[in-house]
Parts: structure tokens; C-alpha cells; sequence
């Protein structure tokens, strides 16, 4: 290994740290090579460092010059005789214990490269650790709770630093998504009273005494008839903005096959009106509990959607069944095969699948971005699905109440 000037590294490890390089590994597997490298170096450097002056040592203790004996002096000669004996004994002990040392050396740089790969995890993960808390709570935190906040302990550094920005990010979008709810609430809200005032304008005008000509009628029943469908577009954006911002009134238990009849119940006539068939199906009870108008609110549309985007002598299947921690409710409907990408898309308010798939022409485009905004907030899913057949399948699933005769 070449040694640099005092203070500063050497190329060689420079080249061996910037070689060990991981780019598609995780952050971790990265630290973990690179402290594993620093530490193994420094570890077959220090062992170096031994070796060689423990074996300068020791070779110039062999070459220590001798006596000269004097040819004249027998008991001299045979002294350096034994001397030559035990300096060649000593040179072999010399030798086996520079083997030994040099074995030595390589188990321990070995024991201290499983060593540097285990201390340079630990580093990692102790590096760490502070940005994987950071990773899991915000990844708990979602649209429906964005009040809550890291509020990460500690000293003023990178990574209390990295926490304060993320809080500061999730204050910014609270405000946004509350302001966006306020907005639409207040407009929805003040478009009431205009549409109530050009109504009733429309009823006085074609309840005076002296008949109204046929034009002006048919006018009057044609703006009533669109005032009615803004009307229910308001009510939509309403129950819409309601969910989205957590407001859940008149919390009760009630059980979901039994909405579900009911919704299809109340729809006979338009069923017939179609000549749609029906069939219901359920498994067991399913309780749930949450706002009983809001969960009426999201089966009337899945009811109201069957029913409006089918085709006449078309059929619905209603189910209901609970697995236990879970109740699913199920509509599916018949009718020509469609576009995934556009299924996937139908939780977005005002998405409609085209001219085809508009029924009677009366919907808000509201109906589905309802129900996934109901499911949301009662911690349920909704799960869209073109049938590979034709036609659509809706499932809804909810947190399961277990508890038995569950009012209506």
C-alpha cells in the first residue's frame, strides 16, 4: 500500500472507495460497503505496519555481528561452534515464528473483514434509523389526516432539518385541502338560492291566470328539468365535499345487505321501466357502522348507476356477503366489454365511459366519485372492474361490526 503525505489518504484507497460503488443498492447496503472497506483497510493497514517492524526487528537481531575466534584457542572454537549452533536454532525459531505471525495475520484480517461487514450494518442501520421513522409516518399520513406531524426529537441537524421541511409540506397541503373543501362547500352552498329563486320564477310564470302558450310550457318544463339536474349536482358536490373533509353524521350500525335490498326496492319502478332483471344474494349478516345517511347515500348510487348505465332487458346482480373482518357489497352489470383505462378513471368526479354508457343523460358524474369518498372515510375500499365478458363490476368493502340482530 503506498502511503501519502501525513493527514491525507492514500490514491489506492481513494480508488478502492470510489470502486466500491452500488448505485441500484439500497442506501444501506451502500453505507455497509463503504464502512466495510474503510474499516478492513485500516485493519490490513495496521496489521502491515506490525509485521514489517516486528520482522526489521528481528532480522537485525540476526545479523548482530559475532566474536572472531582465535585460531590459537581451541576452547574458543568450540565455543563459536555453539554459539553458530544455537545463533542457526534461533534463525529456525525465527523463521517458524514468521510464519506463524504471517497465518496470524491472515485469519485476523480475515476475522476482521466479517467483522468490517458486520460493524459497517450496524453503522448503517444506526445512520439510519432517524430516516426510516421519517419514511413510515409519512407514509401514514394521508389526505384524511393530514393534521398529523412528524415532530421528530432531537439536536438541530440534517435529519431534524429534513422532518421540519416534510412538517412544514404537510401544513401547506392541509390548508390547500381544506381551503379546496371550503370552496366548494360555500359555492355549492350560495348557488342554492339562485336556483330556488329562478324555480320559483318558472312556477309563477305558468301559474297565471291566462294560459300560457304550448312553447312557453314546453320552455318552462325544459329549464325546470335542468335546474333540477344543477340541483342535484350541488346536492352531489356537497355530500362530496362533506366526505372528503371527515364529516360523518348520524353514526349508527346497520347492515349492508339489508341497505342494499332496500336501494333495489325503492328503484322498482325504474327497474321495470327497463325491464332489467335482478338478482340478490346474501351471505350471512354484514354489519358496518358509520353515517347511516351517507352509507344510504353510496348504495343508492351503486343501485342508481346499474340501473342508468345498462341496457334495456339488461340484467343487475346485487350481493352482500362478510368474511369476518370485512363486509362487500358486489353490483355487477351486463352490457358491452369496456376499457379498463377508462374503468380505472370513473372515481374521478365528471368521468363518464361516453354517449353509451349515459343511460337516460340524467347523471351528475358524481355518482362513483361519491361512493369512493363514503368508502374512504369510513376506512373501506372500492374497487372497479371491467368484466372480461361486458358490462361492470363494482365491489365496495368495509370494516366489519360483528354483532348480531343489526338494525336497519
Amino acid at each position: 500500500m503506498s502511503k501519502g503525505p501525513v493527514g491525507r489518504p492514500t490514491r489506492s484507497v481513494h480508488h478502492l472507495i470510489r470502486s466500491v460503488r452500488l448505485p441500484n443498492r439500497p442506501v444501506r447496503s451502500r453505507f455497509t460497503a463503504l464502512y466495510g472497506v474503510v474499516f478492513f483497510v485500516s485493519a490490513a493497514g495496521l496489521l502491515a505496519i506490525a509485521n514489517v517492524l516486528t520482522l526489521g526487528s528481528r532480522v537485525s537481531t540476526m545479523h548482530l555481528p559475532g566474536p572472531e575466534p582465535a585460531p590459537q584457542e581451541a576452547a574458543l572454537a568450540q565455543a563459536q561452534m555453539q554459539i553458530a549452533w544455537l545463533q542457526n536454532q534461533l534463525a529456525e525459531q525465527h523463521s517458524a515464528q514468521n510464519r506463524r505471525l504471517l497465518v496470524g495475520s491472515a485469519i485476523a484480517l480475515a476475522v476482521m473483514a466479517v467483522a468490517s461487514i458486520v460493524l459497517g450494518r450496524l453503522l448503517a442501520g444506526r445512520v439510519l434509523r432517524p430516516l426510516r421513522t421519517i419514511t413510515a409516518a409519512t407514509r401514514r399520513i394521508t389526505a384524511d389526516n393530514l393534521h398529523e406531524r412528524l415532530a421528530v426529537p432531537g439536536p438541530a441537524d440534517e435529519v431534524k432539518d429534513l422532518a421540519d421541511t416534510i412538517d412544514d409540506l404537510l401544513e401547506r397541503l392541509e390548508g390547500a385541502f381544506a381551503a379546496q373543501r371550503r370552496f366548494v362547500a360555500d359555492a355549492s352552498h350560495e348557488l342554492r338560492t339562485p336556483l330556488t329563486t329562478m324555480r320559483a320564477s318558472l312556477d309563477v310564470a305558468v301559474a297565471k291566470p291566462e294560459p300560457a302558450p304550448p312553447q312557453t310550457v314546453a320552455l318552462a318544463d325544459r329549464l325546470r328539468g335542468e335546474l333540477d339536474q344543477v340541483d342535484r349536482l350541488l346536492e352531489g358536490l356537497l355530500v362530496l365535499a362533506r366526505t372528503q373533509h371527515g364529516d360523518l353524521p348520524d353514526r349508527a350500525t346497520l347492515s349492508l345487505a339489508h341497505v342494499a335490498s332496500e336501494a333495489v326496492a325503492a328503484r322498482s319502478a325504474d327497474i321495470a321501466a327497463r325491464r332489467l332483471s335482478v338478482h340478490e344474494t346474501a351471505d350471512g349478516d354484514t354489519p358496518v357502522r358509520g353515517s347511516r345517511a351517507l352509507l344510504r347515500r353510496m348504495v343508492d348510487n351503486l343501485i342508481d348507476n346499474a340501473i342508468r348505465h345498462n341496457e334495456d332487458g339488461g340484467w343487475i346482480r346485487v350481493a352482500t356477503v362478510a368474511d369476518g373482518e370485512n363486509a362487500h357489497l358486489m353490483v355487477e352489470t351486463g352490457g358491452e366489454v369496456l376499457d379498463p383505462r377508462q374503468v380505472a378513471e370513473l372515481t374521478r368526479p365528471f368521468r363518464r365511459l361516453g354517449a353509451d354508457r349515459t343511460g337516460t343523460g340524467d347523471g351528475t358524474g358524481l355518482g362513483l366519485s361519491i361512493v369512493a369518498a363514503v368508502a374512504t372515510a369510513h376506512g373501506g375500499t372500492l374497487d372497479l372492474r371491467a368484466r372480461p365478458d361486458g358490462g361492470l363490476r363494482v365491489g365496495v368493502s368495509l370494516p366489519s361490526v360483528v354483532h348480531a340482530g343489526v338494525p336497519a
